[in-house]
């Protein structure tokens, strides 16, 4: 069913964004970090996602509905779709910033301590925009269950 696939790509969204989130509060959580298991500072990590799609996605099937000369509602075409987080990586191109305080114990001989590349700034910006997607897919999820109601009422 059409519906069930629109519910799928909305969750779909949300989760992902839900995924960028937790990234960006484990980001501001180590913002401080300066020694991790594998050695060094915390590195930042950023959420990589991907779009879903299915060898039906909507471009082939309007282009073979315009070839065949049939509307894509008079075929059943599965159309499947969304959005999903790829990996999850280490930010390797902002370099690690050095801050001069020689009473730290992870201080090097010169005194400068390694520390995250992580900006506060930056991970909050991260949080609002990853934030206004998710209302973005709560509102589209709201109108779709109005939508659906609507035409629940209409059979009646």
């Amino acid at each position: 069913m059409a519906f069930l696939s629109t519910l799928n790509i909305i969750g779909s969204g949300m989760t992902a964004q839900q995924v960028r989130l937790d990234v960006i509060s484990e980001n501001i959580t180590n913002m401080n970090t300066t020694r991790t298991e594998d050695g060094g500072a915390y590195r930042r990590k950023v959420v990589v996602m991907q779009a879903e799609t299915n060898k039906n996605g909507f471009r082939r099937a309007l282009s073979r509905a315009a070839v065949e000369g049939k509307t894509a509602s008079s075929r059943r075409v599965r159309q499947a779709g969304g959005v999903r987080v790829a990996e999850i990586n280490d930010d390797e191109e902002t370099d690690m910033p050095f801050v001069y305080d020689p009473t730290h114990p992870d201080a090097n001989e010169a005194g400068y301590v390694q520390m995250p590349n992580v900006t506060l700034v930056k991970e909050v910006t991260d949080a609002m925009a990853a934030s206004q997607a998710y209302n973005a897919d709560v509102t589209l999820f709201n109108t779709f269950k109005q939508v659906v109601a609507r035409g629940l009422e209409m059979g009646q």
